[in-house]
């Protein structure tokens, strides 16, 4: 079982983001965290299980003071298992954080740290909304590697409007000079209702060539494999033995609690004659909706998911990564072959250099990764 945690504050919101995420509200910062705690007690019952992975996020949990960030992780402890985990990461805003906060992060068991780098030019990120510099982010991991984080992982975008190769080859560069053990570089997705959308809008923005955006995602592959990175999934790249392992959860469909605004939770995996089947969760999206609901006792609607539906999220999620679906994991979880649901289309997809087909694992090519949303469009159940 996994868990996570959203923090909903940020200093300053970033024009890119959709994220249930606000600035300010510095005084409801501790009332936020017995409300979590709360939700916690009250969401017990339906953690099956010691928890294997703890993650917080945001937001910017780095806004917490590390006393704050301390009483939260101590609340936790309170009401989970938490002695079997073996991964805990908190993100941070290279803006926010100080080497008392990393200490107090330390103290209280956090060993990985996500970084939102972004970008290396300071154009770049003022026009993302950023608050910090690169050098920022320089000094934040060197606090981090003090405080004795070793586990430190890099969040880059490219496809930012304005945004040149020479650009995203220096954000890279810049970037694997700090010697992170993980990188992450997402492709920009302008959100509706952002400001950065507004601008696209309105013509004040424009966005780089999608032939551009596949060069810089290709020169991300390339250029991460000789730092001695590997690609384990769509956006992520590690050093060996660093991948994410609570993100590798949600993509094999291990059950997780969200615990906070805006937190999604899968959980109550069953098997029956029919095949494997959970509930799906989201909590509400604003402060003050969340808060009544929590002190209400209410817990979220939960939606069932089908066991076609659940068939369908094995290969979806499973297809992000570089290892694929693997036809055993899939018969285990399902109690039928992913020949007898997908089979036709795989070996489709496969004619048309889109699929692999490993051993026992079903997988996308380089062509498929690039038009994934296409592919997982095809391997549909009717």
């Amino acid at each position: 079982m996994e868990l996570y945690v959203h923090i909903p504050f940020c200093r300053q919101k970033c024009r890119y983001c959709a994220f249930a995420s606000f600035a300010g509200q510095e005084s409801y910062r501790e009332k936020y965290i017995e409300l979590l705690l709360t939700e916690a007690r009250n969401r017990k019952q339906e953690v099956s299980g010691p928890v294997s992975t703890v993650y917080i996020g945001g937001g910017t949990p780095s806004l917490l003071s590390p006393s704050q960030l301390s009483v939260l992780i101590a609340g936790l402890r309170e009401v989970f298992d938490l002695d079997g985990v073996t991964e805990f990461t908190s993100e941070a805003n290279p803006g926010t954080v100080t080497g008392e906060w990393f200490d107090a992060a330390v103290s209280c068991g956090v060993s990985r740290v996500s970084f939102g780098m972004q970008a290396y030019q300071e154009n770049l990120l003022r026009l993302l909304g950023r608050i910090h510099t690169f050098e920022d982010v320089r000094t934040c991991v060197h606090l981090a590697r003090k405080a004795g984080i070793s586990n430190i992982s890099l969040d880059l975008i490219f496809g930012i409007p304005g945004q040149t190769g020479e650009d995203w080859n220096n954000t890279l560069d810049a970037a694997l000079s700090l010697d992170p053990s993980h990188i992450s570089a997402y492709g920009l997705i302008p959100e509706e209702g952002t400001p950065l959308m507004h601008d696209l809008d309105a013509g004040r923005l424009t966005l780089p060539d999608p032939d551009l955006e596949r060069d810089m995602y290709s020169l991300a592959c390339e250029k991460t494999a000789l730092s001695g990175f590997h690609q384990y999934e769509i956006s992520s790249f590690a050093r060996e033995n660093r991948e994410c392992v609570h993100n590798i959860g949600y993509w094999t469909q291990v059950p997780y609690l969200g615990l906070g605004v805006s937190a999604a939770s899968m959980t109550g995996i069953s098997f029956s004659d029919e095949g494997m089947t959970y509930f799906r969760s989201v909590n509400p999206d604003t402060i003050t909706v969340y808060e009544q609901q929590v002190l209400s006792g209410i817990t979220p609607e939960a939606e069932r998911i089908s066991p076609s539906d659940a068939r369908f999220e094995t290969v979806m999620l499973g297809l992000r990564m570089n290892r694929g679906v693997s036809e055993r994991d899939f018969y285990r979880k399902h109690g039928v072959t992913i020949g007898s649901c997908f089979g036709g289309k795989l070996e489709t997809l496969k004619k048309r250099g889109l699929m692999l087909h490993e051993g026992d694992a079903w997988k996308l090519t380089a062509r498929g990764f690039d038009i994934q949303n296409s592919v997982l469009v095809e391997l549909m159940e009717e």
